[in-house]
């Protein structure tokens, strides 16, 4: 396959065999980056693939190569796939059980190795393969006997606390952020998976009323911060920061991005925050400080979560699109915008989404900033049922031809690279 860093490599059509790549037009003397064309494929609760728990191994295989078809007619050039949904695995760990998305039953065994197949099927078609992990989720209900027998959570319950009908590992114990990281860390490095991928999960979203129980881990760690919040926006820095490092140490050809709500903190909150108001802020109330990450250079890329309509009142898109193109500027962070292909034609949503074009318009917006290097689209199953042609209208507008993904080059001592705009 031609996969170098730093080519890019066209396709005319959707199915056109490797012989027919041609390099793109070069800028500035130096060949574009490709575009980043991906989408989600979320296997929580069995939310995109597979379509249900219990499929035998031959109908879940089919099922996720359907979606790599479809992934190639779209004309993408990236699957993200999530491989870690609640502290179990989509392949063989030594780390964590059998994913119960697969069998319906936590720690089976499904007769066949996801991970491994979805990285050969996704490279055979020309596609990176992004592993989608979620480092602390670790059950959607808060019964420990749930898990099977021998889950770390259930060997080690000090590491685990329930909120919001959920149950999570403490991000604050320093045991645990190692644990999580060699989880994920093992896929890595059994793997040839392009990039290492997390999304908007670190600290649990507020529930109104509710207290997250980390008050001994505070009491024990905590010292020489100013305040709770300080101190846990610590821990997910240190989370980030060393799964950067170790990531890079481990193969620096493999990426590491992060999908983060698509607002850090509103203007009215910090000077440096975007034109929005009210809602989440990911720093305030995720202690997730994104932007911190982008300019520390811990990252390769950021796919913040831009899931509003060109116009919506406090989270305007056309407003967060220039906010986020100035965080990457200079930091060598390529930028990848969310988009909510879900919305599209949902009758629950605001006018706007009942438009097919109005993910075109986001698309056509962000053709005129130089930080954006592409989009990707939540999720899979939208992308394969497409209701009203939104995903159908992106494609003839703006994804002609195919162009086949590259290699984010390897991250130098200083944490930068060269941008990946294009």
């Amino acid at each position: 396959m031609a996969r170098a860093a730093g080519a890019v490599l066209v396709v005319t059509g959707t199915t056109a065999p490797a012989a027919a790549v041609t390099e793109a037009p070069v800028r500035g003397g130096r060949p574009r980056r490709p575009a980043f064309r991906g989408v989600w494929v979320a296997t929580v609760g069995n939310r995109d693939w597979p379509s249900r728990s219990g499929l035998s191994a031959a109908a879940q295989r089919a099922e996720l190569l359907a979606h790599l078809d479809k992934a190639v007619e779209r004309r993408l050039n990236a699957v993200v796939l999530q491989v870690r949904p609640t502290a179990d695995a989509l392949w063989p760990s030594p780390h964590e059980p059998w994913a119960q998305c697969l069998t319906g039953t936590q720690g089976r065994d499904p007769g066949w190795d996801p991970l491994g197949t979805a990285v050969d099927e996704a490279h055979a078609r020309d596609l990176e393969l992004h592993a989608w992990f979620n480092p602390y989720r670790v059950a959607n209900h808060t019964d420990p006997t749930r898990l099977v027998a021998g889950h770390p959570a259930r060997r080690h319950p000090e590491w685990v606390l329930p909120y919001g009908g959920k149950l999570y590992y403490d991000p604050g114990l320093p045991e645990v952020r190692r644990f999580v990281q060699d989880a994920m860390l093992d896929a890595v490095r059994r793997y040839d998976i392009d990039a290492v991928h997390w999304d908007d999960y670190f600290y649990p979203y507020p529930v109104a009323g509710q207290d997250f129980g980390d008050g001994e881990t505070y009491a024990r760690y905590g010292g020489g911060f100013r305040d709770k919040a300080s101190w846990r926006r610590h821990n997910i820095d240190l989370l980030v920061s060393e799964m950067s490092a170790r990531i890079k140490d481990l193969k620096p050809q493999v990426a590491f991005g992060i999908s983060p709500f698509g607002v850090w903190r509103n203007r009215a909150a910090d000077p440096k925050g975007s034109d929005t108001s009210g809602g989440i802020q990911t720093y305030d109330d995720l202690y997730a400080d994104s932007r911190k990450w982008v300019k520390e250079g811990w990252l390769d890329h950021v796919v913040p979560q831009l899931y509003w309509h060109i116009g919506m009142p406090g989270t305007d898109y056309a407003k967060l699109l220039p906010w986020w193109d100035e965080v990457v500027r200079g930091t060598g962070v390529g930028l990848y915008l969310g988009e909510a292909l879900y919305k599209a034609g949902d009758p629950a949503q605001p006018a706007a989404w009942q438009d097919p074009k109005e993910l075109s318009r986001h698309l056509k917006l962000a053709a005129g900033y130089p930080g954006v290097g592409g989009h990707c689209f939540f999720a899979a199953k939208e992308v394969m049922e497409d209701r009203i042609g939104a995903m159908a209208t992106v494609v003839a507008d703006h994804y002609p031809t195919r162009v086949l993904p590259a290699k984010v080059p390897p991250r130098g001592e200083s944490g930068q690279r060269a941008s990946a705009s294009g």
